[in-house]
């Protein structure tokens, strides 16, 4: 499928076009840091210095899409997140993460196709783990979650690009960590594909407990199945299980409000309703009932105490996202029977997190293109 943000790549027309980039005007960076100026003649830079990068030009046009594209958004959310402090240092706390989102939801107004989008979203969330991997808690886990995710190859010459294109003290220095990164993914076995696992199993229970190896092989003791829903109001979930668990029983955050009538802004009644859920999911946990659990699911958090839940009963988990093409996704909330107000389900969007393979242990990606 071909695909472009832009086929016109001149920064001129990229500001006129899109607000998110004349954003970048006049968003000041640290000195120490990025002596060049604001994050408009950054990004800027660090586009010039990709796309004459031998590692760039060596690249398929696709790649090199991806690459041009995360690049662009990389500070993307500098205009939200930067602040001036007291001893006049000025710092993005959060820019990446924040970042991610923000892709993730241009990309997805823009028609970029998913597989695409995914990849260029998660190049803006790590492209600064090659600068500051030995700086986290669990580097090793660090690096594996990432390759999961991004192409470790593309994100290293993202992180030279976003070296090479400032001015700072400390340059070579940088330089030097990105050589030590490659070579850690190398040693790692992630550098030429993502991290291997020996079964699905083995990935979730590593990323899931602290004191996990990668190369361990757990037994599976696992007693019953639950499958688990993801995505927008609008997306499709119920058709989704009327086609696939029709005959499966099923726990739904929604059915439980409108049994009640409880308003989905009561947030004392959405706590209720959250507590009976969870008394109907351990009902069939105990009994090894396999159902299926149908709620938007939209963040890691929401998932993450679900699944604790599940994990603590021995479950199977099988986590699906759904999704379709943005425009279909405005025209079938607007023809469902419970219509959730654009407002609303444009907040969601904005905090909308694609599970990642990592969080189950079987993850399916149900896209319509």
């Amino acid at each position: 499928m071909n695909w472009s943000l832009s086929i016109n790549k001149d920064w001129e027309y990229l500001e006129e076009r899109f607000d998110w980039i004349a954003d970048m005007r006049n968003i000041p960076q640290d000195s120490l840091h990025h002596a060049e100026g604001d994050v408009a003649i950054h990004t800027q830079m660090v586009l010039k210095a990709l796309t004459e990068a031998p590692s760039f030009q060596t690249l398929n046009h696709e790649q090199q899409e991806i690459l041009w594209t995360a690049a662009l958004l990389h500070d993307v959310e500098k205009r939200s997140t930067t602040v001036v402090e007291e001893n006049g240092r000025i710092t993005s706390h959060g820019h990446a993460r924040k970042g991610e989102l923000t892709t993730r939801r241009l990309l997805y107004e823009l028609g970029i196709p998913f597989q695409q989008r995914e990849h260029i979203a998660a190049l803006v969330r790590y492209h600064g783990l090659p600068l500051w991997l030995m700086e986290k808690q669990n580097p090793t886990k660090a690096l594996l979650a990432a390759s999961l995710r991004v192409d470790m190859k593309l994100l290293s010459t993202l992180a030279r690009a976003d070296v090479l294109g400032r001015m700072c003290y400390d340059q070579q220095e940088l330089l030097d960590r990105i050589d030590f990164f490659d070579a850690y993914c190398e040693e790692q076995t992630c550098w030429h594909s993502r991290k291997l696992f020996a079964t699905p199993l083995a990935q979730f229970k590593y990323f899931y407990k602290e004191d996990a190896y990668p190369d361990y092989i757990p037994f599976d003791d696992l007693k019953t199945n639950v499958v688990m829903l993801s995505g927008l109001p609008g997306m499709g979930k119920d058709r989704y299980i009327k086609k696939h668990y029709n005959d499966w029983p099923m726990v739904s955050l929604d059915a439980i409000r409108r049994a009640y009538k409880l308003k989905p802004e009561d947030t004392s009644a959405t706590g209720w309703a959250v507590q009976l859920a969870k008394e109907q999911a351990r009902e069939f946990l105990r009994k090894r009932q396999p159902f299926v659990w149908n709620a938007t699911n939209i963040t890691r958090q929401m998932r993450s105490q679900w699944i604790d839940l599940f994990v603590t009963y021995k479950a199977h988990i099988k986590l699906v996202y759904i999704e379709v093409p943005f425009k279909e996704w405005l025209q079938q909330n607007n023809n469902r029977e419970h219509i959730v107000p654009q407002v609303a389900i444009f907040r969601m969007l904005q905090k909308l997190e694609v599970p990642c393979v990592s969080e189950a242990h079987d993850v399916e990606y149900c896209i319509t293109n």
